[in-house]
């Protein structure tokens, strides 16, 4: 009888530890890491990829020799805009941030001229227009005095994947075109490939 009682005991426990247990629930952990470490969870496209993607062909564009032709030729630095990058993957990809981080990287080589974007260049007019009526005379910006640009830059991104039990290889491709306004002439066609292998146990794609 004692033996039973003890049994009946241990029983218990087990299963209340198992019930606590169960109850607990998932546990997060958070932790602060430097921007610029690379760090892939899912596997797919993130923001390493955009930036390390957005610096390769920033320093190949500005090394070929369409650059030294033209200020050769001009005499000045070309003046470059940034048009659509299209997404034409099966992800979500934010190509907002992907043109930043090329803007970012034009601008700050120093090489190129950089105007504002489309979207940029309408809240900019709408502010000179406003100017002419409300603002001093003095201080009033000139309308139809905009910089032209001399060149624009503009691409896409496609992927390739291949899965099979658990395993995937995904592979990006970036296609970016600088095209001469004027001449519709291309100037410059670059290329960027990342490949990734992901592999989850007990899991099909």
């Amino acid at each position: 009888m004692a033996m039973k009682t003890h049994f009946l005991n241990y029983l218990s426990l087990f299963l209340i530890s198992i019930i606590l247990f169960n109850c607990a629930g998932p546990t997060r952990t958070v932790k602060r890491v430097q921007v610029d470490e690379a760090i892939d969870i899912s596997g797919r496209w993130n923001d390493t990829d955009a930036r390390l993607t957005a610096e390769a062909m920033v320093k190949d564009v500005l090394s070929r020799p369409w650059l030294k032709n033209f200020i050769d030729e001009n005499g000045r630095k070309p003046v470059v805009i940034v048009g659509q990058i299209r997404n034409r993957t099966s992800e979500h990809i934010e190509t907002a941030m992907f043109i930043k981080h090329i803007e970012r990287e034009l601008l700050n080589s120093g090489q190129v001229q950089f105007v504002a974007s489309d979207k940029e260049r309408e809240a900019l007019r709408n502010e000179r227009l406003d100017q002419q009526s409300f603002a001093s005379p003095e201080s009033a910006k000139e309308l139809a005095n905009e910089l032209g640009a001399d060149f624009m830059l503009q691409g896409v991104i496609t992927s390739v994947t291949d899965s099979f039990e658990g395993r995937r290889v995904v592979k990006y491709q970036v296609n970016l075109e600088l095209i001469d306004i004027e001449k519709n002439t291309k100037v410059w066609i670059g290329q960027k490939e990342i490949k990734k292998y992901i592999e989850q146990s007990k899991y099909k794609w």
